[in-house]
């Protein structure tokens, strides 16, 4: 049976889909470093034929994410702290220049959407912080919180009306969304100011988009998520900040 990172699978095509599903699989620790996998177990895993499967291997091999050990076997790699750092850079560099394209390129409309989810965002922070000074839950509002920030990030993408770029950015992230997520609620329930000395960046960053200073927004982009992917990298376990996605 198809676990639950295996059977979400949402891509345009069966190998983007493959890839993405066996990508997370492996972020999330679903793949193990060093386990050993086949393409048809894949396969059968994610209910596809062999051959998407095959092309999702190609490029999961070009990322370093896997190793070949056989004509039809691979094993999942084991990252070394450099070659993180190095995927990490490129990441924040990726981030960097969609902010730069959006500041070019983005509408009215996309800049008003941008300012309502701060908005709503800033809502949620004040009922967070009420709460956790009452002592109370607040796991709901913080879901709700993160669920804000990733629209925004959705939103900044789309802004920059480049598919290709988005597509790398998607390609090369560090973590997975859903591993991203796990880490920062971990990290907010040890350290509940933790991530959120970043979080007015984000209106400096639609003030720039505004003006189509796409210096200014790459800049500010760049501080912001190396400072989150630092922040993640370091942490033992799970980690992350409230103002990255």
């Amino acid at each position: 049976m198809a676990s639950e990172t295996l059977k979400g699978l949402t891509a345009d095509t069966l190998a983007d889909r493959a890839y993405r599903a066996i990508r997370d699989a492996i972020s999330t620790g679903e793949l193990r470093p060093g386990q050993k996998v086949t393409e048809r177990g894949l396969a059968e895993r994610l209910s596809v034929s062999p051959t998407p499967v095959r092309e999702a291997i190609r490029r999961l091999e070009q990322d370093g994410l896997l190793e070949r050990t056989g004509p039809r076997t691979v094993q999942v790699a084991a990252f070394r702290d450099a070659a993180l750092q190095d995927l990490a850079e490129v990441e924040v560099a990726l981030r960097g220049m969609v902010a730069r394209f959006a500041a070019r390129h983005a509408s009215p409309a996309q800049l008003d959407e941008l300012d309502a989810v701060l908005d709503e965002a800033d809502d949620l922070l004040i009922v967070i912080k009420q709460r956790q000074k009452a002592g109370q839950e607040v796991s709901r509002h913080l879901d709700r919180l993160l669920d804000a920030m990733q629209r925004f990030n959705e939103v900044v993408e789309a802004c920059a009306h480049n598919p290709v770029l988005v597509r790398l950015l998607s390609q090369t992230r560090v973590f997975s969304l859903p591993e991203r997520r796990a880490r920062m609620i971990e990290r907010i329930s040890k350290n509940d100011k933790f991530g959120l000395d970043r979080y007015g960046s984000h209106r400096a960053l639609v003030r720039a988009l505004r003006v189509g200073d796409s210096a200014t927004a790459e800049a500010l982009v760049i501080e912001d998520a190396r400072g989150g992917l630092g922040d993640l990298l370091a942490a033992p376990t799970t980690s992350a900040s409230v103002a990255q996605s």
